[in-house]
């Protein structure tokens, strides 16, 4: 879906979130990001692009399970990509495409940050390019 963002409905928090996880021993950010699509939504990323690291005190999240933590989110947005796409019972209960001005309530708070960072550049590349292409 052009323009549209993926999210999934997690199990543990009822929340809408995006794909993503831990990174296992010895594994790259990147690979990670490739694996947990997989699992989470049966997509095959064929490129990632980076959009930040986030992390701090806007970064702490207390699990339904009462684990707190401080994430370190490093996000990408998966550009091209292929499969069939199917949701991970265990962890994910729903998968939908949304619009960005369009997005679902209620957000998993982790993701707020880092989601409203990705729709601001965005717009931003937007304009840059409609700027762009007028001239």
């Amino acid at each position: 879906m052009d323009g549209e963002l993926l999210l999934q409905r997690r199990r543990d928090n009822g929340c809408w979130g995006y794909a993503g996880g831990s990174v296992e021993p010895s594994e790259r950010a990147e690979d990670t990001a490739r694996r947990e699509l997989f699992e989470e939504t049966g997509l095959l990323a064929d490129a990632l692009e980076l959009i930040t690291a986030f992390s701090g005190p806007d970064a702490y999240y207390r699990y339904p399970n009462g684990d707190e933590v401080y994430n370190i989110d490093v996000v990408f947005c998966c550009t091209r990509y292929h499969g069939e796409l199917k949701a991970d019972s265990r962890e994910v209960t729903e998968l939908c495409f949304f619009p960005p001005d369009r997005l679902p309530e209620p957000l998993s708070p982790p993701i707020i940050a880092p989601l409203r960072t990705y729709i601001e550049r965005r717009l931003s590349k937007e304009k840059e390019e409609h700027y762009v292409h007028k001239a």
